[in-house]
């Protein structure tokens, strides 16, 4: 996620130098073209501005619909933080000794529960960032490649090893690791073993049944924000509408010169070069509005412009360790470059 106001040069070179050189060569094209009478042809400027009006509500439409994506990801990340802290308040304030258990067994068994929900919070994540198809950084073309060197440059490629959590055996011990390795979802069998656990302490006598029906509906609220996000990941904005915008936007850019420069000679023979960067820009204009949607419909991606799940996965984790009166908990993660991820 970008954090600084305005995004730099170096970020704004890598995304759209690709697409001025390709726009500045089409339009000085059409221009000589004309200005050497190879063509004659002059498609009337009322009918091109009609058609670029559809595309732009066309597109606009389409970035109203990405960014709902984009934000409602954010909501339910927000609702993961929010119940998160209170399984860790209910987990450290529910539990305690009852008939023979000491208070050392209770930390334990808290210590338990908060870090297999950190074990969670970390397989979720890591679940979200595998790349579908219909994903840029999940294609094998050259799209597929800019996405994967963008990520490798700004995303989550610039990121330190010791901010990456590789495995899980912190958290979780190796028979419960290993056990959970065989399965496909791990992180719904980690929530699903949660509940198990609470079942056994709540027969052993560690709390009550009011109690344990309230740690259960909080479990139950990660089940369903986990299916939320899993929503989101595997079901992708419709392929019609990304596709069709895409041709609308290449088709309408391959049409303005062919408008814009005999327009433009009628000021005289020397203005056929004013076509080249009024083309370019304005080209480069829907390329950025039809790019900009293109990214914000995948969320769960690692790229600069996707959800920061490795930094509210830190913030969470510190706030529940924090809980459990750790002291020497993991360094918040930092922006890099002004992307935070």
């Amino acid at each position: 996620m970008f954090i600084r106001r305005n995004l730099s040069l170096r970020h704004l070179s890598a995304w759209l130098l690709k697409h001025v050189l390709w726009l500045i060569a089409f339009n000085a094209i059409i221009a000589i073209i004309y200005a050497h009478e190879i063509i004659h042809i002059s498609v009337p400027w009322l009918p091109v501005s009609v058609i670029g009006t559809a595309v732009a509500f066309f597109v606009g439409f389409k970035n109203n619909q990405a960014y709902d994506r984009l934000w409602e990801a954010r909501k339910i990340w927000g609702g993961i933080v929010n119940d998160s802290r209170t399984w860790g308040m209910m987990v450290t304030s529910f539990i305690r000794p009852m008939g023979n258990g000491s208070s050392e067994m209770v930390s334990s068994i808290q210590k338990r529960l908060i870090y297999r929900h950190i074990a969670w919070l970390y397989a979720h994540r890591r679940q979200l960032l595998e790349p579908m198809s219909w994903e840029q950084v999940g294609e094998n073309n050259r799209e597929g490649k800019r996405a994967k060197g963008f990520d490798q440059k700004f995303g989550l490629g610039v990121q330190t090893s010791d901010v990456f959590i590789d495995d899980l055996d912190q958290y979780l011990d190796k028979e419960e690791l290993d056990r959970m390795k065989t399965y496909k979802n791990m992180a719904t069998q980690l929530v699903n073993i949660q509940s198990q656990e609470l079942v056994a302490l709540y027969e052993q006598g560690y709390f009550n049944d009011f109690r344990h029906m309230q740690m259960e509906a909080v479990l139950r609220t990660f089940y369903e924000l986990q299916g939320r996000n899993e929503r989101i990941k595997k079901f992708p904005f419709p392929r019609d509408y990304s596709s069709i915008s895409k041709l609308m936007v290449l088709g309408f850019i391959i049409l303005v010169p062919f408008s814009l420069t005999p327009e433009l000679m009628k000021l005289g023979h020397w203005a056929f070069w004013l076509s080249i960067p009024i083309g370019t820009l304005i080209g480069l204009v829907y390329i950025i509005m039809e790019e900009i949607g293109d990214y914000n419909e995948n969320p769960y991606m690692g790229t600069p412009n996707s959800l920061p799940m490795l930094s509210l996965c830190r913030t969470i984790e510190n706030d529940l360790r924090e809980m459990l009166g750790e002291k020497n908990v993991p360094p918040a993660v930092e922006a890099i470059g002004g992307v935070l991820m």
